[in-house]
């Protein structure tokens, strides 16, 4: 039972340190020896654990992929545009301070690397899924297109998340709340959304 903790442990720590060295440096440049280095560990205890680097970036991405759905799964509101506000705002979060979803998010674009999750896609569907259900619940204003207010949405959040890299304040929940108080008296039905988040 400790050998099996012991790996689990070094697992995770390979995991986070992949994510941090794929997020800083990408995915060409980043090595098995920077990663190794940054998790403490030797390259043959790496190696041990994950083929190769190709291995770690498709853990990253599964990791951050079950972070992601676990957010979308656990809102615990019960109408959907609420539910879709709310996670807008664990997301941003979720971006700013878990390095494994960050790097994961990355290397679902990274040219170099071929994705196995595709994360914005996954965040993407979520969305277009919520803004339906928001539709047939009777939430969105007439004339708003479920599909319109997806796209506007997955552009705002992947905007925010893109730019919030160089400059933090892009993710930041004030950000967010501005650009929710202009997008939701346009598409929510009662021309607002009760929330505690908008400014």
């Amino acid at each position: 039972m400790v050998k099996q903790e012991r790996a689990a442990r070094t697992r995770e720590a390979l995991v986070r340190a992949a994510a941090e060295v794929f997020f800083e440096e990408g995915y060409v440049a980043a090595s098995v020896a920077a990663i190794s280095r940054r998790a403490g560990l030797t390259p043959g205890a790496l190696h041990f654990h994950f083929e190769n680097k190709t291995a770690l970036a498709t853990a990253v991405e599964h990791r951050a992929a079950d972070a992601l759905r676990r957010l979308t799964g656990a809102c615990g509101v019960d109408d959907p545009l609420e539910a879709l506000v709310e996670s807008t705002y664990e997301l941003m979060d979720l971006l700013t301070r878990d390095v494994v979803v960050r790097a994961g998010f990355a290397l679902s674009v990274d040219a170099s690397y071929r994705s196995r999750v595709a994360l914005r896609r996954q965040w993407g569907r979520w969305v277009g899924e919520s803004l339906v259900a928001a539709h047939r619940a009777g939430r969105l204003a007439d004339g708003v297109s479920p599909q319109d207010a997806a796209r506007v949405v997955l552009a705002s959040t992947v905007g925010l998340e893109v730019l919030g890299v160089a400059e933090p304040d892009w993710a930041a929940p004030d950000t967010l709340a501005r650009i929710w108080a202009l997008l939701l008296p346009r598409i929510a039905a009662d021309g607002h959304q009760k929330t505690d988040r908008l400014v």
